[in-house]
């Protein structure tokens, strides 16, 4: 039977990253510096590679114009979220960070002063999370594109993936939903819905939008705490990488949350409440959060919990669903979605 699937927009980028990756799995890529857990990282948030007691991890992330910078975004602020986002990729694993490595892609018209303000704010991001600028390449493009190759190290028995995760592990997350959702939210508002949104609140959400941050030290501590059995960042969605990290398991294990767990700030149902948008919809669908998810050890988690910022939002079962107990203790399924690039 022919397929109907013509174009790679009827895949979308996580269907497109499988099919490359089952086309690679292919023995004669294993080298020194490749292990099983090296190979099996590659549908990972990063690649480890071997290089004695540790892993050098690393991981790229492009960013262009048109997708990934609003108008409302600076310059500085653009340098700022290239560093950020692969950063964050270093932190789901518990690595520390080395250097960047940044490519850009110019606009032949672009001002001097852009240019450095770009620059200003990579530089203030790699002091920011301890790191340097190590290289990169420029080019002339239509529209800007900054791709950075981020380089990190973690110990061996330390690194923190995907997989992982067994039934009746507690599912966590590092922080607030829906802060990036309601920044958006506000920012892309024409009809002055929230012109009367306290000035704090509404700094607030733009700041989670406009200059998310990587939450790299709280990665290494968890890392480092031998508590947690599987880990990812939250950047198109928690449904969606919630789905990831069920697919990168080699046994079957679903996921349970508890809605009146989940860390919903009252800004997001309030913003939710005057865009007339669904507050889950923005917090479990919508990503940009930059918080850490992950699993843990049930008679572990306490202790963790004493030492770092954590929010139990529910834990892991072997019914290969993502299952959400509302407030009124109705049992919903729910579609690991989220943002899907290329879709």
């Amino acid at each position: 039977m022919p397929s109907n699937i013509d174009k790679i927009s009827d895949l979308g980028e996580k269907k497109l990253i499988n099919r490359l990756l089952s086309k690679s799995q292919n023995p004669r890529i294993k080298s020194l510096f490749l292990d099983e857990l090296s190979i099996r990282s590659f549908s990972d948030d990063a690649a480890l590679i071997d290089i004695g007691k540790n892993y050098l991890v690393t991981c790229s992330d492009m960013l262009i114009a048109y997708t990934h910078f609003p108008n409302e975004m600076s310059p500085y602020q653009i340098g700022q979220k290239v560093v950020t986002v692969n950063v964050s990729d270093l932190a789901a694993m518990g690595a520390e960070a080395i250097g960047i490595l940044i490519s850009m892609g110019l606009p032949r018209n672009m001002k001097l002063s852009e240019f450095d303000q770009i620059i200003d704010g990579i530089l203030n991001a790699c002091k920011k999370y301890n790191m340097s600028l190590i290289g990169g390449d420029t080019n002339e493009a239509k529209e800007l594109t900054l791709c950075g190759t981020c380089l990190g190290i973690v110990k061996k028995e330390d690194v923190m993936m995907r997989h992982g995760a067994s039934a009746g592990d507690i599912l966590a997350v590092t922080g607030p939903l829906g802060l990036a959702a309601s920044g958006f939210k506000v920012l892309s508002d024409t009809s002055h819905k929230f012109d009367n949104l306290n000035t704090d609140t509404k700094d607030l959400v733009i700041k989670h939008a406009l200059e998310p941050e990587a939450k790299l030290d709280i990665g290494i501590i968890l890392a480092n705490s031998g508590s947690v059995t599987s880990a990812t960042d939250i950047t198109d969605g928690l449904l969606s990488e919630l789905g990831e990290m069920m697919n990168a398991c080699d046994k079957s294990i679903g996921v349970v949350l508890n809605q009146e767990y989940l860390p919903i700030p009252k800004v997001v149902f309030d913003i939710a409440n005057t865009t007339k948008d669904d507050p889950l919809e923005m917090a479990l669908a919508y990503g940009e959060d930059f918080e850490l998810v992950l699993t843990v050890k049930p008679d572990l988690f306490e202790d963790l919990k004493s030492k770092i910022n954590l929010y139990k939002i529910g834990s892991i079962d072997s019914s290969g669903m993502i299952k959400m107990l509302d407030k009124e203790g109705n049992t919903n399924i729910l579609t690991p979605k989220g943002y899907d690039h290329l879709k």
